[in-house]
């Protein structure tokens, strides 16, 4: 039985470096990789009566994939009310020819143009795209992008942390709000963005900072007059779980870079979402399996100390480790599960229930939401980067945009 056992793995692998080497149509190169998944989970026959069939688990949830990408990993993902999708690229450490583009006919083009995903010279940062790594659509149906300054997780400089508001009928930028050191740290990494447009004179912004390395919080911008300031500050709720374990593909996920001992991932708050009256944020570190919520009304107040703010943060429960959330109109949050492979969706009365689960959804990173009720998401094997492999690459390219027909309407907060 071991021999035959060892014949099917080595003909599944077989299986894949054919699909990854063969140049085919990138339909051909998924149905294949798909296939060699199914066979290597599939039990081993044998001639033995006496053996046991065994059963497998079994996917959940309709998939439809919606673009697949040869080049660069995407992160986030945006879908504006017209149904046009925007996508995101960090520049981590790949061949990155744009930061932000538009899916158009299943291929990306630079968005808004390929001028500004140029990275702007020193001493001008604000006037270009450095490293975007997230892109969200409000309710006025603007698409704006959050720049890190970041490239490679590095300290960023001044003018490049930055929000940039794109208004999708001229394609033209219409606001570039800069943050300065107070609200975003030499060591910051400002990772995604949600809006209520119902507050003040044109809205504001709330945005987590996820460093691995400095401070974690909450940033908060004026869209008006492009204030911002920095809440939860370093609180619990917004730092990484240190006594974690995160295990992804049935392996423990640490940073394990070649030549030095193997470190714990840590990373801040990441996840945000905000609740469809707008008196909620949700937000969750990517190194943590719970849930956090606090009042918007305490990060607005921009006098209102830290130690006060952190007293009305309520940690919500396990939900797994998450990397994006959601929320819809009906009250409802939605969370990627990286170790399960899996989309969760958390109702009003507390609850779970599972929309996907499968084992294509190798690291389900951002969600969008859109009008006609469709939940977008990217799949971009974030853990096989080869920080994660002592400088080995292990992705397989493709990566995917899913999608998943559901009965939710997005939170759209507007006057």
């Amino acid at each position: 039985m071991a021999k035959c056992l060892i014949s099917s793995l080595l003909a599944a692998s077989a299986l894949v470096l054919s699909a990854c080497n063969a140049s085919k149509p990138v339909e051909n190169d998924i149905s294949a990789l798909h296939a060699a998944s199914s066979e290597l989970r599939r039990p081993t026959p044998t001639n033995d009566p006496r053996e046991p069939k065994l059963t497998s688990q079994a996917p959940i949830g309709e998939l439809e994939t919606v673009a697949t990408f040869d080049g660069a990993m995407p992160t986030g993902v945006a879908v504006s009310h017209a149904g046009r999708i925007f996508l995101n690229f960090p520049r981590w450490g790949d061949d990155v020819e744009f930061t932000v583009a538009e899916l158009k006919n299943g291929k990306t083009t630079p968005y808004p143009n390929a001028e500004l995903n140029r990275i702007p010279p020193p001493g001008h940062l604000e006037t270009g795209l450095i490293s975007v790594q997230s892109v969200v659509i409000d309710a006025l149906d603007r698409l704006w992008l959050l720049d890190t300054g970041s490239i490679k997780m590095q300290h960023t400089e001044l003018g490049g942390p930055k929000l940039v508001g794109v208004d999708l009928g001229s394609n033209q930028v219409f606001t570039t709000i800069v943050f300065p050191r107070s609200s975003a740290l030499a060591t910051s990494y400002l990772n995604d963005v949600r809006f209520d447009l119902t507050r003040g004179k044109a809205g504001f912004a709330f945005i987590t900072d996820s460093s691995s390395e400095g401070p974690n919080g909450i940033v908060i911008a004026d869209l008006q007059s492009g204030k911002s300031w920095r809440k939860l500050n370093d609180h619990p709720s917004t730092k990484p779980d240190r006594s974690m374990l995160p295990i992804v593909e049935g392996q423990v996920l640490m940073e394990r870079e070649a030549g030095k001992p193997a470190k714990p991932f840590a990373t801040g708050s990441d996840g945000i979402a905000i609740s469809n009256d707008g008196k909620t944020l949700y937000y969750c570190p990517l190194t943590s399996r719970h849930l956090y919520s606090v009042p918007t009304d305490a990060l607005l107040n921009e006098a209102m100390p830290d130690s006060a703010v952190g007293r009305l943060v309520k940690d919500l429960g396990e939900k797994g480790a998450s990397d994006g959330l959601e929320s819809d109109a009906q009250g409802r949050i939605y969370a990627t599960n990286t170790e399960q492979n899996a989309i969760l969706r958390r109702n009003v009365d507390g609850s779970f229930e599972t929309l996907v689960s499968d084992p294509r959804v190798l690291w389900p990173d951002t969600l969008a939401l859109a009008t006609d009720g469709h939940l977008y998401f990217t799949a971009n094997q974030l853990d096989r980067q080869p920080r994660f492999h002592e400088g080995k690459d292990l992705r397989q390219k493709p990566y995917v945009l899913f999608r998943i027909k559901t009965d939710g309407q997005p939170v759209l907060l507007k006057k």
